[in-house]
Parts: structure tokens; sequence; C-alpha cells
């Protein structure tokens, strides 16, 4: 199967180059699942039901979030009718929402996809290495699901890369999200799953982090509280990891991160093309 991760889309720009590349995409490279990162998709702080539905209405399979998760307090009530929008799996029991969602693709394949949100430098919440065990035990590759794609919403790289090697072999993908920032890791580790630190964000890369840069420059420089933070308006870049799984394992056999748009270097799976 074919599979595209998404990373982070930040504010209109994002929305933007998700809306008018992403139909596309599927075509041209016959993907069979898009998951999306969306937490920070309504002006860089959380999700609104019109923006998620806009999202899956432009080819997203499944939609994940993070530490944004309910910055936006309608999602606190959409987020349970809407089967395809996953919320990190270790939050407290009780937390509205679904930290895993099983996705049925054209050919009847089906990719479970969790997210789950690191704790270093991030809220406290529940273990997440226990939640990401817990989702896989009860949809485990091969038997119950043909790929598995993981979420790892998370500050620091040490702790997406431990959660590339505790489920190397039982996932399809591990990738990181959150630090919007694309690193230059991804690869098919040992036991055939493959990974990315982070893999950059939806957004104005013309910015702090997808934010108009003002703001953010000047509390590093004052140290005082100042205005609210502000998504930036250029030209948005699609920033994610396309993968190649191998039918009867589930594993990864080819992965290939995808830039599109200004300010990055472009790169993308040529050997789909």
């Amino acid at each position: 199967m074919r599979l595209l991760f998404l990373g982070d889309v930040v504010g209109r720009p994002g929305r933007l180059a998700v809306s008018e590349r992403l139909p596309a995409l599927r075509e041209r490279w016959r993907l069979d699942c898009v998951v999306i990162n969306g937490e920070n998709a309504a002006g860089g702080f959380g999700i609104t039901e019109s923006i998620c539905d806009e999202l899956i209405n432009a080819g997203a399979d499944a939609v994940t979030l993070g530490n944004h998760s309910f910055d936006q307090r309608e999602a606190l009530v959409f987020i349970a009718r809407q089967p395809r929008l996953v919320r990190p799996a270790n939050y407290p029991p009780g937390t509205p929402g679904r930290g895993a969602t099983v996705v049925e693709t054209r050919s009847g394949a089906r990719i479970l996809v969790v997210n789950v949100m690191g704790r270093i430098f991030l809220d406290p919440l529940d273990d997440p290495f226990a939640a990401a065990e817990r989702e896989l035990s009860a949809c485990p590759l091969r038997d119950a699901a043909d790929a598995v794609i993981v979420d790892v919403h998370a500050e620091a790289t040490s702790e997406k890369e431990a959660f590339g090697w505790f489920l190397d072999g039982r996932a399809s993908l591990v990738v990181g999200t959150h630090t919007h920032v694309p690193t230059a890791d991804h690869r098919i580790l040992p036991g055939g799953t493959a990974y990315m630190s982070d893999v950059g964000m939806c957004g104005d890369y013309d910015s702090v982090l997808g934010m108009q840069k003002d703001e953010p420059v000047r509390r590093f420089l004052q140290k005082t509280p100042g205005s609210r933070l502000e998504a930036a308006t250029g030209e948005g870049t699609l920033c994610g990891l396309a993968v190649e799984t191998d039918d009867s394992t589930g594993l990864a056999r080819r992965v290939s991160p995808v830039r599109l748009g200004p300010h990055l270097e472009e790169t993308w799976p040529q050997h789909w093309d």
C-alpha cells in the first residue's frame, strides 16, 4: 500500500496547501491512505468541525491531534461524533474522543491509526508507551490490521526515537509531529518500521513555526507580555512522509520525505511518478 502522512497543518496557509495539492497527489501517486495532523489548523491553535471536514474532503482518511487538541472548545463536542478525528490515546480516561481509529481503504484494507503525546516538555499525560501498547495489542499488525500508523506528537527527539525502536516491527510507520521542522532522519528501521523524528508542518515557512515573526522574536528579546500569536499568511509548503508497505507483512519497503512549496528544497517520491 501507499501511505502519506502530512505534518501539522498551521492556519490558513497550511489548509490551502492541503486543499490545493492533496486531491491531485492522491490520484497521481495512487495513495491508499492519507493521515494529517490537524492540531494547529484553526489559526495555529486547535481544530474546528468545519476545518476537520475541510481536511477530510481534501483527501484525509484520518486527522490526528496533539497538545492543542481542545484549544477550540467545540472540539470537546464534535470529536465524539467524528470517528476520523483522533486525539492522543494517553489523555486521561473520560476525555472526549478516541486515541485510535481503523480506516478502511477503497480496496478493503484496514489501517490502524494511533495518536500519542510525549511527556517531555509537554503536559504530563498518562504513559504514551503504555497507551500505544494497548492500542496495538487490540489491533495488531497482520492479525487485525494491514498497516499501522503511529503519530508521536512530542517535543523531545529522544522520546520520539525511543518510540520508533519500541514499535519497530509492529508498526508500518512511526512518525513524529509537533516541532514543525522536517528532520533528515527518515529511514526504515531493522524490523521494517518506517521512521522520521518530525515530518515538519504544512504551513508558511516564512515564519516562526508557522506564526508571524514579529511577536515570537519580541518575546525572546524582551521576555514581557505582548500580543497574541497570529498564524503567518504567506504561501504554505506541504511537508510529510510517503511510505510504501509490503502487502504480505504490512511493513515498510520504501520511505521518502515530501516537501512541496516555497522556502524549503522540494522533494517527493519520484519512484511513484
